[in-house]
């Protein structure tokens, strides 16, 4: 009876613990399951760093490769490292540049160098995958220094100079030809300078000169006729022309008619209004005089061309008028030659003008061009 009351007992004991067990076990695989879904991308944006190599002499370069694996749709925000940065104290960036992203990794490159000798640890490198912080694993750099032997001194050299670049004609030839035009403009400029200074200058400044009255004038010519002593002259011709040349000059200045161009009689009926009466009988025995001389070859007295000389003088004496200004601004008239010498003078002024200030440009720009050359 126990025995049979046992056995029931039993086995419903172990169905229920195969129960707990079967339970367990699905809620094990279902939290396995549900950690790996949720697990699984992170592992994947993991971030790997490699350098190569891990030991180099002073100078050298080492390459760093910072790579992130994981789905290619991940955002990656690399860290920023300028040339010329010190990664750590004795480690300095080169340069960094992030290569094509593929469908599995995306793959960023950074040159290092040092020119201490020492074993150099770098921190882990920080990049944002997906907007998260993802540090890489650390990295180690051991920089050797050149091992000198002391002992060989002889097998040591000095500094070097400064060697020169080698003569490049493409390099000089601008600078030369342009240097060529510029001794070229000069001597043109100078050329022009040259005739410039020859011509002889224009006067176009304005003077004031002293202006003889009509009167004044012909007293002048007269004094000049007794100076030459036409009066007693053989040639009768000539000193009768000059005399009434002489008055007919003062006729067309005093009374303003033209009487470089009228005949003797015409003169005298002119003047009858305005002069008086023994004055023009006296000028008129004048002109007539004059007349027979010149045209019909008549001879006259010396006392008779003495006369006449004074009559000329007492005439131009009760006609004359004093109230008349002595003075007058006169202005230089410029002849056809002298115009275009002064078109010709302003011409060549422009153009050495031009040539001076496209000398003094064309030679900044060669000294400048010699400047970059020589340094």
């Amino acid at each position: 009876m126990k025995n049979k009351e046992f056995a029931p007992a039993y086995v419903l004991s172990l169905k229920r613990r195969l129960q707990e067990m079967n339970r367990m076990l699905l809620c094990v695989a279902f939290f396995i399951l549900h950690s790996s879904f949720f697990i699984s991308p992170v592992l994947a944006q993991s971030v790997q760093a490699t350098i190569d190599p891990i030991e180099m002499l002073i100078g050298e370069q080492a390459k760093v490769t910072l790579t992130v694996q994981g789905a290619d749709d991940a955002q990656v925000v690399w860290p920023q490292l300028k040339p010329r940065q010190m990664l750590v104290p004795g480690v300095e960036v080169i340069a960094s540049h992030t290569s094509v992203p593929s469908q599995t990794s995306k793959v960023m490159t950074i040159i290092l160098t040092s020119f201490d000798g020492n074993l150099y640890h770098l921190p882990p490198f920080t990049v944002k995958v997906n907007g998260k912080d993802v540090k890489s694993n650390e990295l180690a750099l051991k920089v050797v220094e050149v091992e000198v032997d002391t002992t060989q001194m002889n097998a040591f050299f000095g500094p070097k100079d400064v060697q020169d670049n080698p003569f490049q004609w493409s390099d000089w030839s601008l600078p030369f030809w342009l240097s060529v035009l510029v001794l070229v403009l000069l001597a043109v400029g100078y050329w022009l300078y040259l005739r410039l200074r020859d011509n002889k200058p224009i006067i176009t400044h304005i003077k004031i000169v002293r202006r003889l009255l009509p009167h004044q004038k012909a007293m002048k010519e007269i004094e000049q006729i007794k100076a030459d002593k036409m009066v007693t002259s053989e040639n009768q011709k000539e000193y009768y022309t000059k005399l009434t040349e002489t008055l007919r000059k003062y006729i067309e200045e005093r009374y303003g008619f033209s009487a470089m161009e009228m005949t003797s009689s015409e003169i005298i009926e002119r003047l009858m209004a305005q002069s008086d009466q023994q004055s023009l009988d006296e000028l008129r025995q004048l002109f007539t005089t004059a007349d027979l001389v010149k045209f019909a070859k008549y001879s006259t007295m010396i006392n008779e061309n003495d006369s006449n000389l004074v009559s000329a003088i007492d005439f131009i004496n009760q006609t004359k008028l004093e109230n008349q200004p002595t003075e007058e601004v006169q202005k230089p008239v410029l002849s056809a030659a002298d115009q275009r010498s002064q078109k010709e003078r302003r011409v060549l002024k422009a153009v050495i003008w031009a040539i001076g200030v496209v000398t003094a440009l064309l030679f900044c720009y060669v000294v400048y061009s010699v400047w970059q050359l020589v340094n």
